[in-house]
């Protein structure tokens, strides 16, 4: 299917790893121009020397989104390099851990800081340019804990149901400049982040397995590559009809009944 995003500019924070790294390789596949926004600078320069490589065309941005006046530099940056905006992926972020009784306030509004307001400053300063491009889109990667709690992490999931509540009202908002938003909602995706989580663990390995039998379909889990097919088709103006929508890219993890799994594995 050919998902009609030659030569169109997506912006995508966090994309030099993990689900952004593979949103990046497949808007590239698609003849897409992705823009890298990204701070670890070795990262972004590794993955546009494989994009180059691969003839390609990219742009790349190292930023810290959490800095006063960053997106809206971000933004300048790209529309001086391309002079166009038609979508963007807000991606960027890390479940740091901020609980309600391990947590205080000062972690707690710094973790919104690197989870959520960046989502919203990285929309703002876009949106003149989306409402100039003839087909344009925001996707949100949303997680799980949006929905299901996690335990001892009230200000991610907090920043979660925050970008959850965003796209459904940002949807509404931009109806009149037909600019479609949705959300992807991940729960257990295979990323170099979740890994790094898993390695902090007394047994990885066992751990691994034990959420693997939770998941319903394949009692596997989720590969960044499938999370950003979803991704790329919300971007695209193949789903031109769709807005609003939180769709779930997870194996049937947070819907179906999880005892299921166990039934399921042979």
């Amino acid at each position: 299917m050919n998902l009609q995003l030659t030569n169109k500019v997506i912006v995508v924070t966090g994309g030099a790893s993990g689900i952004g790294k593979a949103v990046v390789h497949a808007l590239a596949a698609e003849g897409a121009i992705p823009v890298i926004v990204d701070r670890h600078t070795s990262a972004v320069q590794t993955l546009t020397n494989e994009l180059l490589l691969q003839g390609h065309t990219t742009l790349q941005v190292i930023a810290e989104l959490t800095e006063n006046g960053s997106a809206e530099k971000i933004i300048q940056t790209v529309i001086n390099h391309t002079g166009r905006i038609d979508g963007l992926v807000n991606n960027a972020g890390i479940n740091d851990g901020v609980g309600l009784e391990s947590g205080d306030l000062s972690r707690f509004r710094n973790s919104l800081e690197q989870n959520l307001v960046h989502y919203y400053s990285m929309a703002h300063f876009a949106l003149p340019w989306l409402k100039k491009s003839a087909q344009s889109a925001i996707v949100n990667v949303v997680s799980k804990t949006a929905e299901t709690g996690q335990g001892n992490t009230s200000a991610y999931a907090a920043s979660n149901g925050g970008r959850a509540a965003l796209t459904r009202e940002w949807a509404v908002e931009l109806l009149p400049a037909g600019i479609r938003v949705n959300g992807v909602v991940v729960a257990e995706c295979a990323t170099p982040a979740y890994q790094t989580w898993l390695e902090t663990l007394p047994n990885p390995a066992e751990k691994l397995k034990e959420i693997q039998r939770h998941i319903p379909l394949g009692n596997r889990m989720t590969t960044p590559e499938e999370i950003a097919a979803a991704i790329i088709f919300l971007l695209s103006p193949v789903s031109s009809h769709t807005t609003g929508q939180l769709l779930h890219i997870d194996g049937g993890y947070v819907h179906l009944d999880r005892a299921l799994a166990g039934k399921l594995q042979n």
